[in-house]
């Protein structure tokens, strides 16, 4: 895990690497646990004999799951230091170019795309590609929006 000592290291890395997380398995119970979370009991998610019935041949996991599990991937990909909150405001871009059957592993790759100053701290945008892997495809790519506020100090 890549640790970054506090906001004014922040600047300096936009365009690279943060890091990249360790693989993390999806089972059918994440994907049901989400369906329950959600209510979205679509028959892909939650039918394996259906599922494997159809083109697909087994469940597949909600694009939003995947999208959910950015924060806790990121955190073991990168940490920083010397910040007092981080505020979650939003996507720029979100895509899922590959499905996510149960078994399958997945991993986040970030990269600092900005870090713009705003009133309460600085807006940073993270471009996240969850990778599958042995799929040429991510499973996501999406921009994170997140207000970060340094640490005060008196």
């Amino acid at each position: 895990m890549r640790a970054i000592a506090g906001v004014s290291e922040l600047e300096t890395l936009v365009g690279a690497e943060l890091g990249m997380s360790q693989w993390m398995a999806i089972e059918q119970q994440h994907i049901d646990a989400f369906a329950d979370a959600t209510g979205d009991h679509q028959w892909i998610h939650v039918d394996a004999e259906r599922a494997a019935a159809s083109g697909f041949g087994a469940t597949v996991a909600h694009g939003l799951l995947t999208l959910s599990l950015i924060p806790q991937l990121s955190r073991k990909a990168y940490a920083i230091t010397g910040i007092s909150k981080t505020v979650n405001y939003g996507f720029n871009r979100v895509r899922f170019p590959a499905r996510v059957s149960p078994g399958a592993r997945i991993r986040d790759r970030a990269q600092l795309l900005s870090v713009v100053p705003s009133p309460a701290g600085v807006m940073v945008t993270i471009r996240h590609e969850i990778e599958l892997e042995g799929s040429d495809k991510p499973a996501c790519v999406a921009e994170t929006l997140t207000l970060i506020s340094p640490e005060q100090h008196a």
